[in-house]
């Protein structure tokens, strides 16, 4: 499997509407979207950005997913993620695998393109039933360990070494939404999942007692009211949060373990709910972990 990622960049315009960039590929005479193959220990959202910005040199932050697709190249199987990407700032300059440039409106841009699974990922960017982007990183926290093995208060139980490499994980990948605030419930674990991405941003972490387990316990209508909050903006928030409280806030908002009513959405340590946008109208991208994709090189 070749796995690559790329990203559908837009910018407002200025009637009103979005333009999105397409790019030509002197290579392969072809006007495409953004995109590349994942390099070693890569996660597909990380190369979707990196390809972005190599081949464009715009500055982006990562959205909503947006549609994967596949088909064969030389008899080869590939895979394609992407992702909605706002542009913040750069400018385009040819490179040795694009020449040039358009930002064009979602229906000019979709025929201009050279490639039917193209336009499947603009029709789906031009969707209007959900947001472009996200505006809530609901983290789980890294693991902990177990309760029984950790002698003390259960809120001052630490990160064991691989909760810690979680947090290192969570520090790379987040930027990538643009995040300004970080927040965790009242727990060392939960502090320290976000520390080294609070320590990147250059910001402080705030404690949010309401995202823990038992206060969520005695309270639910509290967090809730914070997320829906949080969900108006401005700004991307990241929230740390414990287990028994993530499923219950997201089922609040509308989502189901696996689109299903009534089963409990999942929440893995170390794992991140990407949110956006309201009940009825929500994005939910749910990232188990940023760990190197299982197809990128070795």
């Amino acid at each position: 499997m070749i796995a690559a990622a790329g990203g559908i960049v837009w910018r407002p315009a200025d009637d009103g509407g979005t333009e999105i960039a397409v790019v030509h590929r002197a290579r392969y005479d072809d006007w495409s979207l953004p995109k590349g193959k994942l390099d070693r220990g890569e996660h597909a959202l990380g190369a979707a950005h990196r390809e972005v910005v190599e081949e464009t040199g715009l500055d982006v932050v990562a959205g909503r997913r947006g549609l994967t697709t596949r088909y064969a190249v030389d008899g080869a199987a590939k895979r394609v993620d992407y992702w909605l990407m706002r542009c913040v700032g750069g400018s385009f300059v040819a490179n040795d695998e694009v020449d040039e440039l358009r930002w064009l409106p979602a229906d000019e841009a979709a025929g201009l393109c050279s490639h039917d699974h193209d336009r499947q990922v603009m029709a789906d960017a031009a969707r209007a039933d959900v947001p472009r982007e996200v505006d809530l990183l609901l983290v789980r926290h890294g693991r902990a360990g177990h309760r029984h093995e950790f002698e003390g208060p259960d809120e001052l139980r630490p990160l064991d070494a691989k909760g810690r490499r979680q947090a290192q994980r969570l520090a790379a990948a987040l930027p990538l939404f643009g995040p300004t605030t970080v927040a965790a419930a009242g727990r060392v674990r939960c502090r320290q999942t976000v520390a080294p991405l609070a320590a990147s941003l250059a910001v402080e972490t705030l404690e949010w007692p309401e995202f823990g387990e038992q206060e969520f316990s005695s309270d639910p209508e509290r967090a809730l009211t914070a997320v829906h909050r949080l969900l108006a903006g401005p700004g991307v928030t990241v929230v740390c949060s414990q287990g028994a409280a993530i499923p219950s806030l997201l089922q609040a908002l509308g989502v189901h373990g696996h689109g299903v009513p009534g089963l409990l959405p999942p929440a893995a340590k170390g794992s991140t709910w990407a949110l956006g946008g309201r009940p009825g109208a929500l994005v939910a991208d749910y990232y188990r972990d940023f760990d190197p994709d299982p197809d990128a090189p070795s």
